[in-house]
C-alpha cells in the first residue's frame, strides 16, 4: 500500500473482528511511529499497549458502570471541545454524529440507543488491542501537538499492516480509572486512547466516511508559478 492509499483509507473504525494482533506487529508500529516530528526532538509521547487478558480486565471494570455514569463519566482532565463551539466546527461535528447514528439506525430521539453505542468506546469497539497515549502534565501546547502527530503516525502505520484504528479521546472521561489501571505516576496524564485491530467490513457502522472540508475552505496558496 503506497502512502496515498494509506492516508485515504484511514478512518475511525468502530467495529473490529475478534482476531488477535501479534505483539511483534504492535511493537513495530509503535517503534516506527517514533519517527514522527517533535519540537526540539523531545519525543514527548508515552504509550501503553494492552491486549488479551489486560484489555478484558479493563472492559470488565467499566462495563457495569456504563448505564449510570454516561455521558459524563468521571469528568475530564482537559476540555476536548471549545465552549461554545462555533461554526464551521459545530456543523462538522453535528454532521459526523448524525451520519454515525444513521448508519446503525438510531434516531436522534433514542438517547438510550445513543448511549449504548457511545458505551462501545469503553469496549474498544471489540478491538483486540488497546493503546493509551500519555503525556507529562507539565508539558505545553507544542508537546500536545507532537503527541497528536505521533498518534496519526500510529494510525497510518497500522494501515501498512492491514489494520485499522479508532482514536478515542472518550477515554479522558474515565481518566481516574485508566490512571489507576495503568498505575500512572502523578506527573503523567491520559491524552487519548486508541482501538487497534482488523476491521469488520460487514458492520454497518463501518460503511460510512466522515466528510472533509474542500481545500479552499482551509488553505490558501500564494507566490506559486503556474
Amino acid at each position: 500500500m503506497d502512502i496515498f492509499d494509506t492516508v485515504s483509507s484511514r478512518y475511525s473504525c468502530r467495529a473490529f473482528l475478534d482476531k488477535p494482533v501479534s505483539e511483534t506487529i504492535v511493537r513495530d508500529i509503535v517503534e516506527r511511529a517514533g519517527r514522527a516530528p517533535s519540537a526540539g526532538n523531545m519525543q514527548p509521547w508515552r504509550v501503553y499497549a494492552l491486549a488479551g487478558k489486560r484489555v478484558e480486565e479493563l472492559r470488565a471494570l467499566l462495563r457495569p458502570r456504563m448505564a449510570s455514569e454516561l455521558p459524563k463519566g468521571e469528568g475530564v482532565e482537559y476540555v476536548i471541545y471549545p465552549q461554545p463551539m462555533e461554526e464551521p466546527y459545530r456543523g462538522r461535528s453535528f454532521t459526523v454524529g448524525e451520519l454515525l447514528y444513521q448508519a446503525i439506525g438510531v434516531p436522534r430521539e433514542d438517547k438510550p440507543g445513543r448511549y449504548r453505542q457511545y458505551a462501545r468506546n469503553y469496549e474498544f469497539f471489540g478491538a483486540p488491542v488497546a493503546l493509551f497515549f500519555v503525556r507529562e502534565k507539565a508539558h505545553g501546547e507544542a508537546q500536545w501537538a507532537d503527541i497528536g502527530g505521533y498518534l496519526q503516525t500510529v494510525a497510518l502505520l497500522a494501515r501498512g499492516h492491514g489494520l485499522h484504528t479508532c482514536p478515542q479521546q472518550a477515554w479522558v472521561s474515565f481518566h481516574k480509572t485508566v490512571r489507576a489501571f495503568l498505575k500512572l505516576p502523578d506527573h503523567l496524564m491520559v491524552y487519548s486512547g486508541m482501538a487497534l485491530g482488523y476491521e469488520d467490513p460487514a458492520a454497518p457502522i463501518n460503511g460510512w466516511r466522515a466528510p472533509r472540508a474542500p481545500l479552499d475552505d482551509f488553505a490558501s496558496f500564494e507566490g506559486f508559478e503556474s
